[in-house]
Parts: C-alpha cells; sequence; structure tokens
C-alpha cells in the first residue's frame, strides 16, 4: 500500500511504564490518523514507525485501514528492500502486481509480497461502491541477503494456530511463535501472530526472550501485565512495545479480545525509509525514485492496468538519514 509523510506528522507521543531498571521496560505509544496515496475519505491509522520506535525486529511499517465503509483504490506504485503483510479482519481487497498476481485478499488468508530489488502493484476493494473494510497492512524490512534480489509473491490459506487456554488462540502469521512457524517465507527471525482472547480470560503469551516484541490492539481494551506489579490498558489502534528479555506476556481481557503480536530478532541495520521505499542510504531512495518516475523496467508494469500509476512525492530539501531508535 502506498504511503505519505514521513516528517512531524507521522510522530505520536509515547507514555512510559517503567519496570525493574535491570528489566524490560513497556512503552505506550498512540496511533495517528495519516492520509493514504490515491484514497479519499478512508480512514487509516499508523502505529509504526514512531519516533522513539522505528522498528520492531524487521517490522518497520504498520497501518490499519477501518473499520469502516468505504472504496478503496490504490493505483500501482512501487516498493523496495521490504515485504507487505496484508492481514485482513472484514471485506474483500483485490490485489495485481507485475509478476502476473491477481488475487483477492479477504479475512484468513496471507498475502505476501517481497519487492527485492524493486516491484509494483495495486490494491482495489471488490465492487464499484463503498464496502465494509477493516484490515493490518504491515511491512517487513529486508535483510542485506536478500533486499538487492528478485520480486516474489505468495499466498497461504492453511495458517497454523496455538492452543493458548481458557478458549484462546493464535494465529501465525509469519514466523514462529508457541513452538509452531507459518509457511510463509520471511528472511529474518520474526512472528506475526493474531492473538484471540474470549471474554472473562486470563493467557500467557510465550516469547523469545531474546527478540524484542510489542502488541497492537485491535478490539476489546485488554490489560497486559507488564511486570509484577503493573498492568497496561491496550486500546484500539495502540501499541506497546515490550521490549526483549521477555519469556511471556500475560494478558486479561474483560470482553471478547483481538490483539496483534509483533516479534523478532533486533534488525541488522538502521533503515532509511521514505515513501514506499526502504533502503540503507539517501542515494538508494533517490535512485529508486528516479526510476519509477522514468518508467523503467525496474518496476515493470501491474498486470491489468493501463497507464495508470501513482507518482513518486517530490524529495524533501534535506538528505534522508536512517531512522534511529530512542528506546
Amino acid at each position: 500500500m502506498t504511503r505519505l509523510g514521513d516528517g512531524p506528522a507521522d510522530l505520536a507521543v509515547a507514555t512510559e511504564s517503567p519496570t525493574d531498571c535491570d528489566g524490560p521496560r513497556a512503552l505506550l505509544l498512540e496511533a495517528r490518523e495519516v492520509p493514504l496515496g490515491g484514497v479519499r475519505g478512508m480512514s487509516v491509522h499508523r502505529s509504526l514507525p514512531q519516533r522513539a520506535l522505528p522498528m520492531v525486529g524487521s517490522w518497520c511499517f504498520l497501518d490499519r485501514f477501518g473499520p469502516q465503509t468505504a472504496r478503496m483504490r490504490v493505483e500501482p506504485h512501487p516498493h523496495i528492500g521490504l515485504q507487505t503483510v496484508t492481514w485482513p479482519f472484514v471485506g474483500e481487497v483485490r490485489h495485481r502486481d507485475v509478476l502476473g498476481s491477481d488475487v483477492v485478499v479477504r479475512r484468513g488468508i496471507l498475502n505476501l509480497m517481497t519487492s527485492g530489488e524493486g516491484i509494483a502493484h495495486s490494491e482495489c476493494s471488490v465492487g464499484d461502491g463503498p464496502v465494509p473494510l477493516d484490515a493490518l497492512q504491515l511491512w517487513v524490512a529486508l535483510p542485506d541477503s536478500r533486499r538487492h534480489g528478485a520480486p516474489a509473491f505468495e499466498r497461504h490459506e492453511d495458517l497454523p494456530v496455538v492452543d493458548l487456554g481458557d478458549g484462546a488462540t493464535a494465529t501465525v502469521v509469519v514466523g514462529a511463535f508457541g513452538g509452531v512457524s507459518s509457511p510463509a517465507t520471511m528472511h529474518t527471525p520474526i512472528a506475526g501472530v493474531e492473538v484471540r482472547v474470549p471474554a472473562g480470560a486470563t493467557v500467557s503469551l510465550p516469547l523469545e526472550p531474546a527478540w524484542e516484541y510489542a502488541l497492537v490492539g485491535v478490539s476489546g481494551a485488554p490489560e497486559v501485565r507488564t511486570d509484577a506489579e503493573a498492568s497496561t490498558p491496550l486500546a484500539d489502534q495502540s501499541l506497546l512495545y515490550l521490549g526483549i528479555h521477555r519469556d511471556a506476556i500475560q494478558v486479561r481481557a474483560a470482553e471478547p479480545t483481538t490483539l496483534f503480536l509483533l516479534g523478532g530478532e533486533p534488525f541488522e541495520a538502521d533503515i532509511v525509509m521514505w515513501w514506499n521505499f526502504v533502503g540503507r542510504s539517501h542515494e538508494e531512495i533517490v535512485a529508486a525514485r528516479d526510476a519509477w518516475e522514468a518508467g523503467t523496467d525496474r518496476f515493470g508494469h501491474v498486470v491489468g492496468h493501463g497507464a495508470e500509476r501513482i507518482p513518486a512525492p517530490p524529495l524533501p530539501a534535506v538528505r534522508l538519514t536512517r531512522r534511529r531508535r530512542r528506546v
């Protein structure tokens, strides 16, 4: 999905929940409403990146569009250096790309696109008018070993589910969690998991102590126990950064609750992220933008489209620099 803006409007206020000084510390970050290129009248909230926290593991971007009734039409646009993970809750979105993929994204099905050196795709809601829509759109930064490779697309309809007890379940969308692994092809140690907890239940989510994690509220406003004495309410759209050195986290749900768990090994490098591009330097971003604007073969042509495409926004007047965390 295309995106706009990397300036102050993209930043949000953080609230710390201190714990023991030798242990992990939780950081609650609010989502902010942002414009989405090529679409009007859609509600889009961004939980990642944040001023204090540009990444969680290799996760570098998280938008939620919805819940709402809207017509979505995102014309062909480019990506480099990342994977897109599309995870719908309500509605259907048609994905088309330069590899010839033409599929409908729907509930319970993972669509994973790997840009490598360059790819372009489009996303449109199904039908001619407004329809109910709600989904997460996430990006995963590719490591040096994969980011210069060929593009790829895959689709998975049978994802593993972990029984957490008390009626709670965890669908392993990508990576590994609870001793099981998703079939999706990922290139860094990672976890992307939808957690569903019934009303009145308290569950423990197993974590890898060497990884960093965050929880994103989808529905239900759960209480997350961040240490032996403190619990943090997690509202819809908010992101609770859990840091590293945890082997588990407890979640209590007073009502039916859905969360999304992000996790992974801390990423190998700071990244430069601008528009739809993830790189390591200003020059890489400029070269990708120039290639898109010139219509070169680097990004190809999206199946089923004519000349329509989203133009790249102007570059800022200053050099793009790597995003560095402040936590």
